[in-house]
C-alpha cells in the first residue's frame, strides 16, 4: 500500500489508543494539519531525540494549526512512561497490532548486524486539513527533521 501513499492521496484512516487513555482518530482531526511520525521504539536514543524535538516546538506546530502524533507498536503503558520520563507533550498512539504501520507502509524488513527482522521504519507523513497526504519523509534521519516538518506544516496554513 505504501506505493500509493504519495502527496495528493487520501491518508489511511486510523483510530488508536493513546497515552493517558482514550483514542486518537484521523476522522476527529478533520480541518487540522496532522503530523504523523512513526518511530521504532519508546525510550531508544533516536526515538527519544525525535520525540523531544517535536515536543520542543509543539507551540509552533499549534500556531500552524497542526497536531503532532507519534506512532509506534509500544503499549499505552510504555508511552505513558516514555512521556513522563522525558516531559513530552505530543500525542503518542499505540499500534500494537501493527495495522496502521502496515497501512502506511512503514512495517518493513530491517537488518542489524546481519540479522533480518521486521520493524518500524522511521517515517513522517504530513496530512493536510482535508485528510490528503501533503508530504512524506521516509528513512528519516533525526537531525534537522523536526525543523523541516515544521516548515512544511507552516506552508500549509
Amino acid at each position: 500500500m505504501s506505493d500509493s501513499l504519495t502527496p495528493g492521496h487520501a491518508a489511511p484512516k486510523f483510530s488508536l489508543p493513546r497515552d493517558g487513555g482514550g483514542t486518537v482518530a484521523l476522522a476527529d482531526l478533520k480541518g487540522k494539519t496532522v503530523v504523523l511520525y512513526f518511530y521504532p521504539r519508546d525510550d531508544t536514543s533516536g526515538c527519544t531525540k525525535e520525540a523531544i524535538g517535536f515536543s520542543g516546538v509543539s507551540g509552533a506546530f499549534d500556531a500552524a494549526g497542526a497536531v503532532v502524533i507519534g506512532i509506534s507498536a509500544d503499549s499505552v503503558a510504555s508511552h505513558d512512561k516514555f512521556k513522563a520520563k522525558h516531559d513530552l507533550n505530543v500525542i503518542l498512539a499505540s499500534d500494537e497490532d501493527k495495522t496502521v504501520v502496515e497501512d502506511y507502509g512503514v512495517w518493513v524488513e530491517k537488518s542489524m548486524y546481519g540479522r533480518k527482522y521486521m520493524g518500524i521504519e522511521r517515517a513522517t507523513y504530513l496530512i493536510d486539513r482535508n485528510g490528503k497526504i501533503a508530504r512524506v519523509w521516509r528513512k528519516v534521519k533525526v537531525p534537522g527533521h523536526v525543523e523541516e516538518v515544521l516548515e512544511a506544516a507552516q506552508e500549509l496554513t
